[in-house]
Parts: structure tokens; sequence; C-alpha cells
């Protein structure tokens, strides 16, 4: 077990830096703690992952955004269709 310097068993959290992408660590529970890092809880990456990691999370988040783009354009064709249906059977019904 380990134990920040405040005295409380730290807790493992997870590197989002570009040096140490995806790296766990042992941190502080205390979210306002000035110790957030005691130790690595992960052995070091080798050169090639730390390269090649950064990038595939920017391809990925990337990825992400554009989902989120194209699941917005659904929602508006959803709504024309719609709308286009409403219009026709407006028409029809009069004509």
């Amino acid at each position: 077990m380990v134990r920040c310097l405040c005295g409380k068993q730290a807790i493992t959290r997870t590197s989002l830096t570009s040096a140490n992408p995806g790296r766990r660590f042992y941190g502080c529970p205390d979210e306002g703690s000035s110790f957030r890092w005691i130790g690595w809880y992960d052995p070091e990456m080798c050169a090639r992952s730390r390269m090649t990691i950064p990038g595939l999370l920017r391809r990925r988040n990337e990825l992400e955004e554009r989902l989120e783009v194209s699941q917005g354009d659904v929602w508006k064709w959803k709504i024309y269709l719609v709308l286009r249906w409403i219009l026709f059977l407006i028409v029809y019904a009069l004509g």
C-alpha cells in the first residue's frame, strides 16, 4: 500500500502528458493537495510508444469530433425529411 505525504492512501491516476501518455502513477486522493504525484505505478514506456501514443490520441479526438458533427447532421436531415412529408401530405390533402 502506497501512502501520500499527507498520510492518506494513494490512488492510481493516468498521465495525460505527451511525455508519459497513458502511464499510470500514484497520486494523492485529495484533489486540492499539492502532492498530486507520488511515484510511477507503470514501468517507463519505450521511445516508440511515447512517439506513437500522442498521435493516436489526437487522431481519436479528431474522429470523436467528426462523429459529433455527423450526428448533428443526421438530426438535421431527419427533421428535413419529416417536414417534407408534412408538406407533401398537406399538398396532397388540398389537391
